[in-house]
Parts: C-alpha cells; sequence; structure tokens
C-alpha cells in the first residue's frame, strides 16, 4: 500500500491538511485515497481526489455540519481543494455495503454508498493517508459482484443518457470524456475483470475502432498532449464530436448487454 509520501508534490499540503482539519473534527480512524491516485493516473487539476474516511461513530448532524464547512474552507484557500471528494464510513456500518453514506463532491454535501467499483480500488491498491489499510476493514468485492454492478450502470444510467433526448448533453466536454472513458473502462472490466487507468481506456477505445478525432480532443484536454489542434471549441467540431461520441457509446454498450 502506497502512503502520503508516494504522491505528486502538488497534493500533499492538501491532503495533509484535510487529514489534519477531519481529524480535529471527528474520530477520523482511516483515510484512503483510490482512484487515480491510487491508479498512478493522477493529473493535477484534471483529476478528481477520490477519498473514503472511516470514522469510529455515526456522524450526527453537528459533524457533518462542521465536516462540510472544512470543505467550504480548503477550497476557499486552496482551489485544487474543488476535486477532493470524501465519503463518510462509520466503522460499524462498513460491512453494509448497500448504506449511503455522508459524502461532499462536486461542492454538494449528500449521500451516496462506496460502490463496488471503488472497493475494488480500494482493496488494489489504496494510497493510506491515515490510520490502517482498508484490508479488513471494508468488505471486498466479488468479480460477479463487480461485474453485476457495471451491468446495471452501463444499463440503467449510461444507455438512457446515449438516447436521441439526450443528445444535447454530449456537447459538453464532461459527457463525452466521461462516457467514451466509462464505457471503455467497463468493457475491460467485464472482459477482463481487471481495472484500468483512463489512460489505458483511451488505449482501449483506440483498439475499439473509435473515431479518432474525439480520442484525440480527450487525451488533450486530459493530459495536455501534443497533438495537432482540433478546432475543439468550433460549434461545428462539437457537434460533429458529440453525435461520433454519443453514437460510438450507445453501440458499443449495446453490444456489450446483449
Amino acid at each position: 500500500m502506497a502512503s502520503i509520501r508516494d504522491l505528486p508534490a502538488a497534493v500533499k499540503p492538501l491532503l495533509a491538511r484535510f487529514t489534519s482539519d477531519a481529524g480535529a473534527r471527528v474520530p477520523l480512524v482511516a483515510l484512503w485515497a483510490h482512484g487515480s491516485l491510487a491508479l498512478g493516473d493522477y493529473q493535477p487539476g484534471r483529476s478528481d481526489l477520490d477519498l473514503v474516511a472511516l470514522v469510529g461513530t455515526e456522524l450526527d448532524d453537528a459533524q457533518q455540519a462542521e465536516l462540510r464547512a472544512v470543505h467550504e474552507r480548503l477550497i476557499a484557500d486552496v482551489p485544487l481543494a474543488r476535486s477532493l471528494h470524501c465519503t463518510y464510513v462509520p466503522r460499524g456500518d462498513a460491512s453494509d455495503t448497500a448504506r449511503h453514506h455522508p459524502t461532499w463532491a462536486q461542492g454538494e454535501w449528500f449521500e451516496r454508498p462506496v460502490s463496488p467499483v471503488s472497493r475494488r480500488e480500494l482493496t488494489l491498491g489504496a494510497v493510506v493517508l491515515h490510520g490502517p489499510p482498508p484490508v479488513g476493514l471494508l468488505p471486498g468485492v466479488s468479480d460477479q459482484e463487480l461485474a453485476e454492478f457495471i451491468r446495471g450502470e452501463l444499463e440503467d444510467y449510461w444507455l438512457p443518457v446515449t438516447g436521441n433526448a439526450k443528445a444535447e448533453l454530449w456537447l459538453q466536454d464532461i459527457w463525452v470524456d466521461l462516457g467514451m472513458l466509462t464505457f471503455a473502462r467497463a468493457s475491460v472490466t467485464l472482459r477482463d475483470g481487471q481495472l484500468i487507468t483512463k489512460g489505458e481506456a483511451l488505449e482501449e477505445l483506440r483498439s475499439m475502432g473509435a473515431p479518432t478525432a474525439v480520442v484525440d480532443d480527450i487525451r488533450r484536454r486530459r493530459y495536455g498532449a501534443d497533438l495537432p489542434k482540433n478546432p475543439s471549441t468550433s460549434d461545428d467540431f462539437r457537434a460533429r464530436r458529440a453525435e461520433q461520441a454519443r453514437k460510438f457509446v450507445r453501440a458499443g454498450i449495446t453490444t456489450l448487454l446483449a
């Protein structure tokens, strides 16, 4: 398991401060990073900082309000904190995989479970920011559970948003990126049982025959790759990109679920 010492220098002060500030307000048993930080694909200013905190007790309203204030102050002081997301799991409820837990993400406070994908990432290689590693503290994820979750996400969420009624969403960078990369990563997991990075997903998209201009556009914005320029801000390009990405993802998901 990696530790905070192994992380990019750009995020160490932020994560050290967050660990200290959160630990001063709730009984912090452990704090783990997963996602791109753990998979070695973190891109400062582009990637999210995905965290799971194990806390010693059920959080009451006052504690949740204090944690929300911690996140808001961090964002005010450190712009990079906008990408810091954390789910707070009470130690006694860690084995309840369906339980929704207090979460800060995308500038909002709400509740959600720790998904099978997140739990698999944590099991494979969490970055331990505080306390013990997650093995034995969070339930593991079987290949069947992981595959069922991914198929459900594709069928219930992603397939509907590739329909004609949602076509305008795909004019936005975020939908092109998430749709294409999620489909590629899901394809590999369902085929091989492996979790891959977003960088590896771009190579998978190429092998699938995805539109080259769309893949290059995603790579350029995520990695700043030195690729031939595309008129990515023009209405015509964005319209073509949206249609190509949406139809590619829809066809791919339909085949994958068949």
